[in-house]
């Protein structure tokens, strides 16, 4: 019994010490997260300003944001960014950490990828203000490019039809080293003896990359994908540095636009009807990408 009892009560300490030692991060996570997404969540069924309560309107919110047209265009437009965006930045990724792969010297292999990966670790406004510099009409190093061919000068981040793409290629320039890191931790996880098997059975570069390195890095792929796409479609700080949703509203992405009516218009139930929505959107096409490349990945294994 005394033996029983003595388990009993070291068992007890260690509950209480698992339950202390966990506690901080119990309260942090439903302070800052649970309950802010709660909160939210009836938020957006009523009227409310920014801040306070207003009058329980029910799915008014809902059914005027489904007749919201700048919504959707917001919604075309985070699409549109995912395109220029999402695949080219995997691509991209792949290929640049391929060429380190294939370096020999460890030394410029780092010094290599501490170039690529570099940008990824500088804060936005930091990115703001070097392509702001090289993008000046008058000054930038880019425009005396364009001018050097005979074109004027253009002001990308306010023009209609450059605006989508300069930011774009702005984030892929930012984002691109920490898919280099991912693809080449993938590619060092492969062993070399089969690329050297295959050699001998007379396969070349090409025939290497489709049967050998593609297939055995399908999983890190699928990985960049699903978060190249949750990055994506959660865009907001380059838009609100660079654009501010124009020109026309031609870079209005969904996060700016919450943004937009909650803090500018001051209509925080719609806003929050919004952001609940874009939300389940995020879940729904996180799981609906994961299984596809799932089933890409079984397919590929069969």
């Amino acid at each position: 019994k005394i033996n029983y009892f003595l388990y009993m009560s070291k068992k007890l300490r260690l509950n209480i010490a698992g339950w202390a030692l966990m506690f901080p991060f119990i309260f942090f996570f439903c302070a800052f997260l649970v309950y802010p997404s709660l909160y939210t969540v009836v938020h957006s069924f009523t009227n409310s300003p920014l801040v306070g309560w207003g009058d329980w309107v029910g799915f008014e919110n809902y059914v005027k944001l489904f007749k919201d047209k700048l919504f959707a265009k917001s919604i075309k437009n985070t699409f549109i960014f995912v395109g220029w965006t999402v695949i080219p930045n995997t691509l991209i990724g792949l290929m640049i950490a391929i060429m380190i792969n294939r370096i020999k010297s460890p030394l410029y292999a780092a010094m290599i990828l501490a170039c690529f990966f570099l940008p990824h670790i500088l804060p936005v406004t930091v990115l703001y203000e070097i392509f702001l510099s090289m993008t000046r009409k008058d000054s930038g190093p880019i425009n005396w490019i364009v001018n050097f061919f005979g074109y004027d000068s253009i002001a990308f981040f306010k023009h209609k039809y450059w605006a989508m793409p300069a930011v774009s290629m702005v984030t892929i320039w930012w984002t691109v080293g920490f898919n280099i890191l991912l693809f080449l931790a993938g590619l060092k996880m492969i062993n070399p003896e089969i690329y050297e098997a295959s050699e001998i059975d007379g396969a070349n570069k090409l025939h290497q990359f489709r049967f050998i390195t593609f297939p055995l890095i399908w999983p890190i792929t699928a990985l960049v994908l699903t978060l190249q796409l949750i990055f994506q479609l959660k865009i907001f700080d380059q838009m609100y540095l660079f654009t501010q949703g124009g020109p026309y509203n031609k870079t209005m992405v969904v996060l700016y636009h919450v943004y937009k009516q909650a803090f500018m218009l001051y209509k925080g139930g719609y806003a929050s009807a919004i952001a609940l929505i874009i939300f389940l959107f995020i879940v729904l096409v996180s799981i609906g990408n994961y299984y596809t490349l799932r089933y890409v990945n079984l397919d590929k294994q069969q």
